[in-house]
């Protein structure tokens, strides 16, 4: 998948919408909304879920039960056996009385001694039916490799925003190795780790991203821009051309190889 298909198809869908945008609170309550979808889904409570669907709820994903009644049998069916998910990287565009969110779900799966992560996709289409938002139609699909690891890309760059080093320690391989952008030094994983967070980064964009994956391999490329402060305090602001290799181990996607050139302009 390449990052670049994903950020035009938000952009079309933000140009296309010009008067559609929604005010933060109305994204606040919509988000609110469908994390108490899943939930109430996880727990059982038909109640919930009954205010939640529109009487006109239809599901879109094949094989799926279409209609509303179907569809709450369907989710508290399996209740108390499901693990809470993880839902993030969301998109919100309103337009009157109706609403379409997108975002990314995942959780974990094991099968005896395997385990591994998931992660899927969903796209919630909603109406405002007396004063109160529903979901009307629902849709989604499991993330390929090539998305995974698009998505574990921008995680890369929210940690950097954080200094996040839990999520390097994380996600990167043991194994590790690194080439600095700035020294061309090498780093392992624990003197990667050690450097977050020395530069305080308060912009962090990929673009020009693509991901090709074989087998168990994945490799991203792309631009990195960032900007902030650095150990010293002064500010920066820089865009590296980067390379970088993935590897699947144990049911997860890790970093084994990372190498950066600066791009001067």
């Amino acid at each position: 998948m390449d990052k670049r298909i994903i950020l035009a198809s938000l952009a079309l869908a933000i140009a296309g919408q010009a008067q559609a945008a929604c005010t933060p609170a109305q994204k606040a309550e919509l988000e609110a909304l469908d994390r108490s979808w899943s939930e109430a889904a996880r727990k059982g409570d038909k109640r919930a879920l009954d205010a939640i669907y529109s009487d006109q709820f239809h599901d879109l994903a094949p094989g799926a039960p279409h209609d509303k009644a179907s569809a709450i049998a369907m989710v508290t069916a399996g209740a108390g056996n499901n693990p809470p998910v993880v839902q993030d990287f969301y998109n919100i565009h309103c337009h009157g009385d109706t609403a379409v969110i997108t975002h990314r779900v995942g959780g974990t799966w094991q099968d005896g001694d395997e385990s591994g992560n998931w992660y899927a996709r969903s796209v919630h289409h909603l109406v405002r039916e007396d004063g109160k938002w529903r979901v009307f139609a629902n849709a989604g699909h499991p993330l390929d490799d090539a998305g995974v690891v698009t998505y574990l890309d921008l995680e890369w760059n929210l940690a950097d925003i954080a200094g996040d080093k839990a999520w390097f320690e994380r996600n990167l391989a043991g194994d590790y190795i690194g080439v600095g952008s700035r020294n061309g030094k090498l780093q392992d994983k624990s003197e990667a780790i050690a450097d977050i967070g020395k530069y305080k980064v308060a912009q962090a964009d990929s673009t020009d991203v693509q991901v090709q994956v074989e087998g168990d391999t994945a490799r991203v490329s792309g631009i990195y821009h960032y900007a902030g402060t650095d150990d010293k305090g002064q500010a920066f602001d820089r865009k590296i051309r980067y390379i970088d290799t993935w590897v699947r181990r144990g049911g997860r996607w890790q970093v084994w190889s990372s190498q950066g050139t600066q791009i001067t302009e």
